[in-house]
């Protein structure tokens, strides 16, 4: 084991993976994308993955869970990371995506209330070319407008 190691508890990339409950592959990507710190190499070139890893996934992925995009989950690692930053900064984060969030669910809402009005005025006996779920699409007839934002 490498000199710099002892006493410390390294994982090749399959145990990381499996404790930090995600596939070979995204540890990989975690990687590239620079989301997880570039681990060391043993001679054998197998790479040197520590707890600290794994913590490091767990944390990003909690943070996808909560509708952080990957880019933004990077902006709050380096803020967790960076000694100058403060917790107010990190709340700005988080203030951002719940405006996020609640615009999404206004859309969705919006966008369900849209699609109740055009199943309702829709008469399974119409012949297709007087269906008002293919007008309101091609822009044919008013409750289309409420597709639009």
């Amino acid at each position: 084991m490498d000199e710099k190691y002892q006493g410390i508890t390294t994982y090749k990339i399959g145990e990381v993976a499996k404790r930090a409950d995600v596939n070979k592959e995204t540890v990989r990507y975690y990687e590239q994308r620079e989301l997880i710190p570039k681990p060391d190499r043993r001679r054998s070139g197998y790479r040197i993955f520590t707890q600290r890893h794994i913590d490091q996934i767990k944390f990003i992925k909690r943070a996808q869970q909560l509708g952080f995009t990957l880019t933004e989950i990077k902006e709050l690692l380096e803020l967790r990371l960076d000694e100058e930053s403060s917790c107010s900064e990190i709340k700005e984060e988080a203030q951002q995506k719940y405006q996020d969030v609640s615009e999404k669910i206004d859309d969705l809402l919006r966008i369900k209330e849209t699609l109740t009005n055009l199943i309702d005025s829709c008469s399974k006996d119409r012949p297709i070319r007087d269906c008002p779920i293919l007008e309101a699409l091609e822009g044919k007839n008013n409750t289309g407008k409420q597709l639009r934002k």
